[in-house]
């Protein structure tokens, strides 16, 4: 059975990067037609899902990962700078979003809470403190505070506070402009809007093939897993958003770009913590460094989350493995992403990250008391009782080679993969992922409707008033940014720091 219309964009996948792209799109050329294509029956559920994923709003507040020191002892802040600077404008879109009545409560997907880095032993105190003197004038940043003094960490993080006996230095930062995202509710609430804008979502599809035709189209397989049957949709754009199934899709599509690409699935859990005499007692996100040899993605951290308006407490990441590229996946996902074009990307990657294994069996053989212990770091007096174990989403770590470290090299980043006529794209990696949404689907844009870009670009500037400015470029724009965005989505506690009473100017 064919289809013989032509959309103009479909997208595969109904997560938060399809939810994001799909409704930039429409803000831009409202009358392009366009379809969207989910195997599951509701948007949201893989690595989007508010129970998939921390919920942070990465903006590198709290993420000491994203600020390495340097050999001559220097702290690096490019990466930190940039990612706010990314999450900025996920908030600015947003903002316009619920400005513009697209969006109605934003209380139901954003809230305030104070972010902090927390650190244990006089070598990461030390390093702490070069970070935030390195941070705490830049006008992302401003608010941050460092304290090492046990009565003032007593008053940001008493349940922390309690009960530890240990002398050994400790010290912690903290900043009120942070946010706790429920990045499921926002993407059904982007769905929700998408079907008033006559776009037509269809769920329990999926997408076998995309190839390309003889006249420049993409032609998808899809079968109706309602009744079996197939059917051919063609489009002049694709993008796939598929989370960890997008890697066999791309692989599918044939295209350059997209040989030489491997995919490693890791799987995350976190304790969860639903009593209320706990949860009341901790109101932050803080996150750790992650242990000597641990990779990046393990960073510890105990997150305050609200999910459907219910306070609840996170602590993890811990890791697991499954061959599976999603949750609801296939025990055959990573089999079947080996290809003659990969082989030796793969087993050059399996021979460079003995150490990132070697973690992943040790976390394996955790169990529940081991990974108790590892929360009481965090939470001295925490009871086995009060904490269960959910599975989070699935992660597929991305695998290539690079011209700095050679085969096989782990991306523990986001990374967009496109053709080189733009007319196909598809999204790999995972964090910052959701929180860069915005900024990654506006780089989608750029590369593959170069040509309606000028035309569109007043527009892009009405929805993010920062587009093509940077920090260093403008600060002042920044301040009053935070400052109106606190205002339009209820984060009432940021606004006091950023706003100096005039105008702002870029009204």
């Amino acid at each position: 059975m064919s289809n013989s219309e032509t959309n103009d964009v479909v997208l595969i996948g109904a997560g938060i990067m399809s939810a994001t792209l799909g409704t930039l799109l429409k803000e831009l050329a409202p009358d392009w037609k366009m379809k969207v294509y989910e195997k599951l029956d509701k948007p949201g559920e893989e690595s989007s899902n508010e129970w998939n994923n921390a919920g942070t709003g990465h903006s590198a507040l709290c993420e000491l990962n994203y600020t390495p020191e340097k050999a001559d002892g220097a702290i690096d802040t490019k990466k930190a700078v940039k990612i706010n600077e990314q999450f900025q404008v996920s908030k600015q879109f947003w903002s316009y979003l619920v400005k513009n009545k697209r969006l109605q409560d934003p209380r139901e997907f954003i809230r305030p809470l104070p972010h902090m880095s927390f650190v244990q032993g006089e070598k990461n105190v030390t390093y702490l403190k070069k970070r935030y003197e390195a941070l705490k004038n830049h006008p992302l940043f401003e608010g941050m505070e460092f304290t090492d003094d046990s009565e003032k960490l007593k008053e940001w993080v008493p349940l922390m506070m309690e009960g530890r006996t240990s002398h050994e230095p400790i010290a912690a930062t903290k900043i009120d402009s942070g946010t706790d995202v429920n990045f499921g509710a926002l993407t059904r609430l982007l769905f929700e809007h998408l079907i008033e804008q006559n776009v037509q979502i269809n769920y329990r599809h999926h997408v076998k093939d995309v190839k390309r035709t003889n006249n420049g189209l993409w032609e998808l397989k899809v079968k109706d897993l309602r009744t079996g049957s197939i059917k051919h949709v063609k489009s002049k754009f694709v993008f796939i958003g598929a989370g960890g199934g997008s890697l066999h899709l791309l692989q599918k599509s044939g295209i350059r770009e997209g040989k030489h690409i491997g995919g490693f699935p890791v799987s995350g859990l976190f304790l969860v913590c639903n009593n209320p005499k706990v949860v009341e007692r901790h109101h932050a996100k803080v996150y750790s460094k992650a242990k000597i040899g641990a990779p990046p993605m393990s960073v510890p951290h105990l997150d305050t989350r609200f999910i459907d308006g219910k306070k609840s407490l996170l602590f993890g990441p811990f890791a697991g493995f499954t061959p599976k590229f999603l949750k609801n996946g296939s025990n055959w996902d990573l089999f079947a992403s080996v290809k003659p074009h990969n082989l030796m990307t793969l087993l050059a990657s399996a021979f460079k990250n003995f150490p990132l294994e070697k973690y992943l069996i040790q976390q394996l053989m955790l169990t529940k008391e081991k990974r108790i212990d590892e929360l009481r770091e965090f939470v001295p007096t925490a009871k086995s009782e009060d904490w269960e174990i959910v599975i989070a989403g699935q992660r597929v770590q991305i695998i290539k080679d690079t011209e700095t470290g050679g085969k096989g090299m782990i991306q523990f980043g986001t990374e967009v993969v496109t053709s080189k006529d733009g007319s196909i794209a598809a999204l790999l990696g995972a964090s910052p992922g959701a929180s860069t949404a915005v900024h990654v689907m506006l780089e989608v844009i750029k590369k593959s409707f170069p040509e309606q870009l000028i035309e569109w670009e007043p527009k892009i500037k009405e929805m993010i008033p920062s587009y093509g400015i940077f920090h260093e470029e403008n600060p002042d724009l920044y301040r009053e940014l935070q400052f109106s965005i606190a205002e339009t989505l209820g984060l009432s506690e940021q606004s006091s720091l950023t706003y100096d009473g005039k105008e702002p100017m870029y009204n």
